[in-house]
């Protein structure tokens, strides 16, 4: 069986190595063009599996030195990682020959073909690449859950952590639950990220909230458009009824469009289209 690199004696606390010399090797290239963070604390790779619980086919966006690889695959029955630096790769591909439950794929995970069974994405992934990442994920059938490690600013923005929400969140709310996970500190990671991370959870819900995926979109674009600058303004160009719509749904009259909970947008879906 493959070296459970997940379960090394990583110092929490290391700080961030420096080359003495100056230069910069192809390793280095690499890490700052691909936005390269690899993870390296026990205890945060614990904390994704536990978020993640996966089972079946996985995938791994980003597999990089395979500290999560190893320890998704001690839980799950099949793990795809994908990894696009050629060198990670290869490296990654000579430790996991001999263990069948882990394959690599050497390419873009955004390009991946999607599983036509159902599946689970579970990845720390690269900060330049997440809403990519994020949508290849909201369009992919059978995903169940994806279970993302990423800036932490993103994740709390996507799952209303500021009070606000945003588009991507609310359009996709019906099909998918998105939760805030735990904070995984920089010191977690080497070379150590100028930010924190945290686990960001997009579930897939057993049963939608809406019926009908385009009048709902419609209805949340139109809202997101800003017109008049209130969801009200924006609603009253296209719908009747808006004022008891919002009244029901329990949204002010003045509402901005960040500040409506993406449970009363399916609520405004029910009194108006």
């Amino acid at each position: 069986m493959a070296q459970n690199f997940a379960h090394g004696n990583y110092s929490h606390t290391q700080k961030k190595a420096r080359n003495s010399g100056g230069g910069r090797t192809p390793a280095d290239g690499a890490r700052r063009t691909l936005s390269q963070n690899f993870l390296v604390d026990r205890h945060a790779v614990e904390l994704m599996v536990k978020a993640a619980a996966p089972e079946g086919l996985v995938l791994e966006p980003g597999a990089g030195e395979g500290a999560l690889t190893f320890a998704l695959a001690e839980v799950a029955a099949r793990v795809v990682a994908y990894e696009i630096d050629p060198r990670l790769a290869g490296r990654l591909a000579s430790r996991t020959q001999d263990d069948p439950a882990i394959e690599v794929v050497r390419g873009d995970f955004t390009r991946a073909r999607v599983p036509r069974e159902p599946f689970a994405v579970v990845g720390n992934i690269p900060y330049s690449v997440t809403s990519k990442i994020v949508d290849w994920c909201l369009r992919a059938p059978d995903l169940s859950s994806a279970t993302l490690l990423t800036q932490r600013e993103y994740a709390r923005k996507r799952t209303g952590d500021y009070g606000r929400w945003s588009l991507v969140t609310v359009e996709s709310w019906p099909w998918f639950h998105w939760r805030l996970g735990h904070t995984v500190f920089r010191e977690s990671f080497r070379p150590v990220p100028s930010v924190d991370s945290a686990i960001l959870r997009i579930e897939r819900r057993p049963e939608p909230l809406v019926c009908d995926r385009g009048s709902y979109r419609r209805l949340v674009e139109l809202g997101f458009g800003g017109t008049g600058g209130s969801v009200r303004a924006s609603l009253k160009t296209r719908y009747e009824g808006v004022d008891a719509a919002l009244s029901a749904a329990g949204v002010p009259r003045d509402a901005v469009v960040g500040h409506v909970h993406p449970d009363q947008w399916v609520a405004l879906w029910r009194h108006l289209c």
